[in-house]
């Protein structure tokens, strides 16, 4: 594999990492960034991110990883972070459909396995990414346990926003106009546009400068808002996860009582009927359980860690 560019003192990552170039089955090239811990690894974990997202942004909690002794796998999803975009306009959140990503996903096992990183293999997905995790599971993907942070299995749109999204997207997309940036939305990113008074990420104030140092230095790696094809492949998407079973695999999931980004009664069903899961709902905790406040990142990170630690489990 050809290497890739990381950014790892803006970062803030252990100065192990490596970054590479993966290709798709559909041609696209994806960057990966992968930390293997000195000492012999108690497996790795395969990061999922979020929407807006990219590999950098996970410095300090792959250095939390690898300080519990996990290697990990970082990836830029197609149209964000430093892969390639899907449209001319480099600002706009896009992909053709969702089922895109998980050509993403074969991409990422498949340079997993040419590394010949750590198993047991783990799977850790945020909000987009635990989207995208869940549909891979479903269709095989082989981890030993997973976890889930603020996970996108819904989208929280008031009902009438939800009735005015569907034909909107839908229209748009009909007559070609999928890339177009939906309503309310536009190409500066998110943490550029907003005050930390009354974001919708983090209640700690030094996380969300670490956001804004990183979105300053790394802008090319930046996107805005969605595209209106991608909030319509959301919507669909969201809706078609809701009749799948839960994977019979052991599975963690944190939610902030706070969250305004996704749907908190679809992530509570979901995991209501995981026979072999559990969901930890944090007062106050807003949609960055990662990037939250000192003791809820602490209550997070360690109860991942513990969660694919202290099985033993064979790889299904």
């Amino acid at each position: 594999m050809e290497t890739a560019p990381l950014w790892l003192e803006i970062a803030e990552a252990p100065d192990t990492g490596a970054g590479y170039w993966v290709r798709t089955d559909d041609g696209l090239r994806l960057r990966i960034g992968v930390w293997v811990p000195p000492a012999r690894a108690k497996g790795t974990i395969l990061v999922f991110p979020g929407r807006t997202e990219y590999i950098e942004k996970y410095g300090r909690t792959v250095t939390r990883l690898r300080d519990a002794g996990f290697a990990s796998l970082v990836v830029d999803w197609r149209g964000q972070g430093a892969s390639d975009r899907m449209t001319g306009e480099r600002q706009v959140g896009h992909v053709g459909h969702f089922s895109d990503y998980q050509r993403d996903v074969a991409a990422v096992v498949e340079a997993a396995t040419a590394l010949d990183l750590p198993k047991p293999w783990y799977l850790m997905g945020h909000s987009l990414g635990a989207c995208i995790a869940l549909r891979a599971l479903s269709e095989g993907l082989r981890v030993s346990a997973c976890a889930f942070t603020a996970p996108m299995w819904g989208i929280n749109l008031p009902p009438q926003k939800r009735a005015v999204a569907w034909p909107t997207a839908w229209l748009a997309s009909a007559i070609g106009k999928g890339d177009a940036f939906a309503p309310g939305t536009g190409g500066q990113c998110y943490v550029l546009a907003n005050a930390f008074d009354g974001n919708r990420l983090t209640r700690d104030p030094e996380m969300y400068a670490y956001f804004i140092r990183q979105a300053e230095a790394l802008g090319d790696l930046q996107i805005g808002g969605p595209s209106l094809g991608w909030l319509l492949q959301a919507l669909g998407e969201t809706r078609r996860l809701t009749a799948l079973p839960c994977p019979d695999i052991p599975c963690v999931t944190y939610c902030g009582t706070a969250d305004v980004v996704v749907d908190i009664p679809t992530i509570q069903q979901r995991m209501a009927h995981w026979s072999d899961g559990t969901l930890h709902m944090i007062e106050g905790a807003r949609h960055d359980m990662l990037c939250e406040t000192t003791p809820v990142r602490d209550q997070v990170i360690s109860g991942i860690c513990n969660h694919f630690g202290g099985g033993s489990s064979p790889q299904h």
